[in-house]
């Protein structure tokens, strides 16, 4: 994991979950086994699904919690009322020796996930998993924001490729590269970002910009100068003055290009009426015999513009998207919470927890979640959140949880795959030691599993996600106990 800001990142974490670890180590909690849940409580962007991602990110930081010297130097120096130390020594020794020893299990990176669904689960000494809770939601979350909303864009563009370039409107340096990653594991085809196609291995693109056509007294000029320098990479931006004259210029340089024996690889629109200059674009390119050229589209797209682009006919080949992508433009952050679900008590038995509320889409479920994922004979899907310590013995029952009073009863059989699987036992990892091109393949996969409905922009029917019957009744009565 890139650590841009220092050696340590143990204190990438809110000030609340150390006060917390302070009171459960003085309480004599620290060490009672708990369970914890982290998932969304709505789909980003007003669609059915989220893309998961960021697993391996959160896995590495796991790895690398430790306390360093200088991290408890700095939790000495803080002080509370009075000027006091706000974390006592003993406190701090306990940290300097600390060691992550819990068991996670995660959904695989690329899995098409729901609303309500556990993303991940931490099971392990209370105090370690509270720790975890910070860096779990800052690093998931963001990478299942941007890989939804690639996905997203990807969909829009059906079998065009779509290229990420929005390092620089991104949220700082680890947003970029983060955003690179994520946006790949959704389905872009490549990134402008340079360090994310060093680090993580996404290949790069990239042309000129509208500085490159005015650092020159023509575009001629410009263009042909462009060729010259980037033979084997050669796509034009063709509206830093007239498009059409542009367009006109780049096939001057596209035919000089094939006589030499390489080939004027793209035009670049990124701005006007993108569905008619594209299809006049192509129009021209085609009856200059230059058919393998590909128009590319840029300029502050989205999945809205690029579906609305297509029903109109554009002839576009390759979109270009930036901000859209990387700043997961439409929703600032996904809604990710992790919560408590199982604590024992002094005497060993475990204990149940749920949260309730007000507001019915804040309620928590209690138990060892897990989420069983049944394949019907279409191949479409249906998940089922369930306890794995409680698993029905015989038929599966549940009830649609989209409904508002959750009556809507359906029965469960045949294949099935449960998504939570271990990826730490005791600390040490013990699975999805995958490359990043494995979590493409998945998503693209995943998303051919959902209905044609559940991929829209806005989707209509209710996510095909339910909970078992047994777990319903159980938190029901738990809810109405605490009434």
């Amino acid at each position: 994991m890139l650590a841009p800001y220092g050696q340590s990142l143990a204190l990438l974490t809110d000030l609340y979950q150390l006060t917390m670890a302070c009171g459960y180590w003085r309480e004599g909690l620290a060490d009672r086994d708990a369970v914890f849940h982290h998932y969304f409580r709505r789909a980003p962007f007003g669609g059915a699904f989220a893309v998961a991602a960021g697993l391996q990110a959160a896995l590495q930081w796991l790895d690398d919690l430790r306390f360093r010297e200088d991290d408890i130097a700095y939790l000495a120096s803080l002080r509370g009322q009075g000027g006091r130390p706000l974390f006592e020594r003993g406190f701090l020794d306990y940290l300097a020796g600390f060691k992550f020893e819990c068991d996670v299990e995660a959904v695989a990176e690329g899995t098409a996930v729901f609303a309500q669904e556990p993303l991940a689960r931490v099971r392990g000494p209370l105090l370690q998993c509270q720790l975890a809770e910070t860096a779990l939601l800052n690093i998931i979350n963001f990478q299942t924001l941007v890989a939804t909303k690639a996905a997203r864009v990807c969909q829009a563009a059906g079998n065009d490729p779509v290229l990420e370039f929005g390092l620089r409107r991104a949220q700082g340096i680890d947003g970029g590269l983060s955003a690179s990653r994520a946006a790949f594991i959704g389905g872009c085809a490549a990134t402008s970002n340079v360090l994310a196609g060093k680090h993580y291995g996404i290949p790069v693109r990239g042309t000129h910009a509208h500085s490159w056509v005015l650092a020159f007294d023509t575009e001629l000029e410009a263009f042909d100068a462009f060729a010259r320098a980037m033979p084997h990479n050669c796509i034009l931006l063709v509206d830093t003055y007239d498009t059409l004259e542009g367009v006109r210029r780049a096939i001057e340089i596209g035919i000089r290009l094939q006589e030499q024996g390489a080939r004027l690889a793209g035009i670049r629109l990124d701005s006007g009426d993108l569905a008619e200059l594209s299809a006049e674009a192509r129009q021209l390119l085609d009856a200059a015999g230059l058919g393998d050229t590909a128009v590319v589209a840029s300029n502050d797209l989205d999945e809205h513009s690029i579906a609305a682009l297509k029903q109109r006919g554009a002839r576009v080949g390759v979109w270009g998207v930036g901000t859209s992508i990387a700043s997961a433009k439409g929703d600032s952050a996904l809604g990710g919470v992790y919560k408590l679900s199982r604590l024992r008590d002094s005497s060993g038995n475990w204990l149940d927890k749920a949260k309730r509320s007000e507001d019915p889409v804040k309620a928590s479920l209690p138990g060892m979640l897990q989420v069983r994922r049944f394949f019907g004979k279409s191949g479409q899907i249906s998940d089922l959140i369930y306890d794995e310590s409680r698993a029905p013995g015989g038929r599966w029952r549940g009830f649609l949880l989209a409904e508002a009073d959750d009556r809507r009863e359906s029965t469960f059989g045949g294949p099935y795959e449960d998504l939570l699987k271990p990826v730490l036992r005791c600390g040490r990892r013990v699975g999805f030691g995958e490359d990043l091109g494995d979590s493409r393949r998945r998503c693209k996969a995943q998303l051919a599993a959902l209905s044609s409905d559940l991929l829209q922009v806005r989707p209509r029917d209710p996510v095909p996600l339910f909970i078992e019957a047994g777990l319903r009744s159980r938190r029901n009565r738990m809810l109405e106990s605490a009434l």
